[in-house]
């Protein structure tokens, strides 16, 4: 996969390349990343990219002639590859939208900064905009890092093992199981005896377990709507039987504050 950045900040990205899993697509062949400095199109002698906003305001807005001409270079690299923007409001970035985005045979990632960027390129030459969260970052290019980080593990060939993207949190639709490694006791604490036990198949239904209580516990909202298979609606329903058992039973509606009935 090709994937080039667009950014004022270009020096941020060769450590980020130099290591982890993006270093090893990279070096697999798998993913070819390249960073376009944004300045190297400002078409007067300072390098100019942004410029006051019309209207008046705080802050400036990236200028719209260094980035068209940034994209049209970027499409004569990538033609098969949409422009995306890293934005606040473009759609979240999920597990699903970054297994999507991994099948692509390339992407152009646009870093925004300052304000934002002017709305009549967006409109024009940007079709797509992806958030990584409802927060705000000073530009685009931490965003542009997470966006590749969450790709490049999902190119075939990247993991050591081809199931462990498959089993990731997220990857369907629950958060992950807790994980263990040696020593088998630590701080007192011992591994579960499940997992040392080598019934696979135990070990697979306690991982299923764990699984559905950490997503209860931590991410309801993930099972609102989940389409359930038998399994896991049977763990579910023990889970309900043993919180019926701990939890006193519901009293009825409180009566609201008042004259007492004689």
């Amino acid at each position: 996969m090709r994937i080039l950045v667009l950014s004022i900040f270009p020096q941020l990205f060769p450590s980020f390349f130099a290591h982890g899993m993006v270093r090893l697509a990279c070096e697999r062949g798998l993913l070819a990343p390249q960073v376009i400095d944004l300045r190297d199109f400002a078409p007067d002698p300072h390098r100019t990219t942004d410029d006051r906003p019309y209207g008046g305001g705080s802050g400036m807005v990236m200028k719209p002639e260094p980035l068209a001409a940034a994209l049209d270079h970027a499409r004569r690299l990538a033609p098969e590859a949409s422009p995306i923007l890293l934005s606040a409001q473009g759609r979240r970035l999920t597990q699903e939208a970054a297994l999507e985005l991994s099948r692509r045979p390339a992407l152009v990632l646009v870093c925004g900064r300052y304000e934002g960027v002017d709305d009549r390129l967006c409109e024009e030459a940007i079709p797509e905009e992806i958030s990584i969260g409802d927060y705000v970052l000073s530009g685009g290019e931490v965003a542009a890092m997470v966006v590749i980080d969450a790709v490049a593990r999902l190119l075939p060939g990247v993991l050591g093992s081809p199931d462990s993207a498959a089993r990731d949190s997220f990857a369907d639709g629950l958060l992950e199981h807790p994980h263990y490694t040696r020593p088998a006791v630590f701080a007192g604490r011992a591994v579960p005896e499940v997992l040392t036990s080598g019934d696979h198949r135990r070990i697979a239904r306690w991982r299923k377990e764990a699984s559905l209580w950490r997503t209860l516990v931590h991410r309801p909202d993930l099972l609102r709507g989940r389409p359930l298979d038998a399994e896991e609606r049977e763990i579910l329903g023990a889970m309900q039987e043993t919180l019926a058992g701990i939890l006193p039973p519901a009293e009825g509606p409180a009566r609201p504050p008042g004259r007492r009935r004689r």
